[in-house]
């Protein structure tokens, strides 16, 4: 009988724990992501999410458990996790752009410092994913001449200019004005249509929807539930997630 092999997952954490000094913030997490899959991870404030997220790409070490990418350990440090951190693209919820340089100048650096292509050619790419994200004709702009959302979306076509694994997002709307989170989410709506793999940690509900494969719920460092958006929302199993969506659902 022919049967299908399972996917291997493209990130998988396997018993990681994380401390801030007496805090647990990351306890026993368990989390798998495959390839193409949208994982939307929510909760309130304090509950590991934004840890979670930057443990994905060494951002933040860990204290015991394993962090795979397409199976292999996550490396210590040196010309290996930079090659991680371009393969695992990560959007702020600040931006992180370099004032003193042009939009142009932020989203080709990595490419020509990190992946060695010739200026001329970073440019070409970077002009591209520019129009793709709304911002062509600002390209010669520097961040500071830009709205929040504007900036936000130049951070996006940075990250996808180094032509990630999977995209990290860690709130990346929270820092914006209400009339600029839809051009942010739009965008990433895109990414999600064109099959890349995301871990989108947001307080925006209906993004996690609409978007999302799958709703990962934490609470005090743990994943308390881990399921698809229709039955996470409609019927939370845990009353921590029902407290959760009974506050932020009213808002």
């Amino acid at each position: 009988m022919a049967f299908d092999p399972p996917i291997e997952p493209l990130i998988e954490l396997r018993g990681v724990n994380k401390h801030y000094g007496d805090l647990h913030v990351l306890q026993d997490i368990n989390l798998t992501v495959s390839r193409g899959e949208v994982v939307v991870v929510i909760g309130p404030s304090g509950s590991g999410k934004s840890t979670l997220c930057r443990a994905i790409n060494r951002l933040e070490s860990v204290e015991s458990g394993a962090i795979h990418l397409e199976g292999r350990p996550l490396p210590e440090e040196g010309k290996a996790l930079a090659g991680l951190r371009a393969e695992v693209g990560m959007v702020f919820q600040s931006f992180n752009l370099f004032a003193h340089k042009t939009v142009l100048q932020n989203v080709s650096l990595a490419q020509i410092k990190v992946r060695r292509r010739k200026r001329e050619d970073a440019d070409r790419r970077s002009r591209e994913l520019l129009e793709r994200v709304g911002l062509a004709a600002h390209a010669d702009k520097y961040p500071a001449q830009l709205s929040g959302g504007q900036q936000q979306r130049v951070a996006i076509a940075r990250a996808l200019a180094m032509e990630p694994t999977v995209l990290l997002f860690d709130e990346p709307t929270s820092a914006l004005d209400p009339e600029m989170i839809n051009e942010v989410l739009e965008v990433m709506r895109q990414l999600v249509d064109e099959g890349m793999t995301m871990v989108v940690v947001t307080h925006e509900m209906g993004f996690a929807r609409s978007a999302a494969n799958r709703v990962v719920f934490m609470a005090d460092g743990k994943i308390v539930e881990d399921r698809p958006p229709e039955e996470f929302f409609t019927d939370p199993h845990s009353e921590r997630a029902r407290d959760f969506l009974s506050k932020i659902l009213k808002h």
